[in-house]
Parts: C-alpha cells; structure tokens; sequence
C-alpha cells in the first residue's frame, strides 16, 4: 500500500478487527504486546524488572518501543509472562487474547489508566521541551554555516 492507498484507506476500528488482529503485527507493536501480557499478568513494571534483572527504565523502554530486547531476555519475559516469544515479536502464536470490550472496568483500573497517562503527559511534555531545545541548537548551527 503507497501513501495515497493509505490516505484513502477506510479506518479499522476496534470492532472491525478479528480478535486475532487485535496483538497483530498491523495492530500492536512489541512494546504494546509486553505491556499488555505483564499488566495481563498483573505486574508493575518494577515487578517485571526485578524478575528479569534489568532496570525499570529499560522495561520502560521498551514497552515504548524506544528499545529491544536481547534474544535472553526476550526468552525469559516470555517464560515469565506465559506467551510465546514470537507473540511478543509479531502476535503470533501463544498469547493474549483479545480484550473484552464488554468486561466490567474496576476503580483501580480506572486510577492505573489515570495514572498512566498523566505519566505519559509527562513524558510528552519532556519530549517537546527537548526537542524545542534541538530545534533551537540546530537553528543556531545552521545560522552559522
């Protein structure tokens, strides 16, 4: 598909996808896939860290796609959160099913959603004050050439 087929595209929406689309490669990328089978799992990110001997900000980065795994480690979160390593790498396999739009939402999971976007505001807001700032180095460096 070219840009103008993708433009012309008729969106997907969640209830058009078959519930073997919804962890596809179309679909979810590696970090939405490890988010939602530790959260499936019910761990934290420091949780999962520990159990994999890594830093919190490493599992961070990768769940945002910012960073891959080593093949070792790639095999252990697979172990650890009961799925297979290529439904990790492209939503084959054994893994997640679907979510259940219908499925009840609890008052702790609405105040880990809260929580997880005022996180992501943050992080947003950090990455636009940055590149702001490179913006601005480069428009410094290119007035001096």
């Amino acid at each position: 598909m070219d840009d103008i087929d993708a433009l012309n595209a008729t969106p997907t929406t969640t209830a058009d996808m078959a519930a073997d689309d919804w962890y596809g490669p179309d679909a979810a990328t590696f970090g939405d896939r490890l988010a939602a089978a530790r959260e499936n799992a019910k761990m934290t990110q420091a949780q999962m860290a520990r159990r994999l001997g890594i830093k919190a900000s490493t599992l961070k980065a990768w769940e945002q796609d910012l960073s891959e795994p080593r093949a070792n480690h790639l095999s252990i979160m697979a172990g650890v959160l009961n799925v297979s390593m290529m439904w990790l790498l492209n939503g084959e396999g054994e893994g997640l099913d679907a979510p259940n739009a219908d499925a009840a939402v609890s008052e702790s999971d609405l105040g880990e959603l809260l929580r997880d976007m005022r996180d992501l505001r943050v992080t947003i807001s950090q990455s636009a004050e940055k590149l702001g700032r490179l913006e601005k180095r480069l428009r410094g460096a290119l007035k001096s050439i």
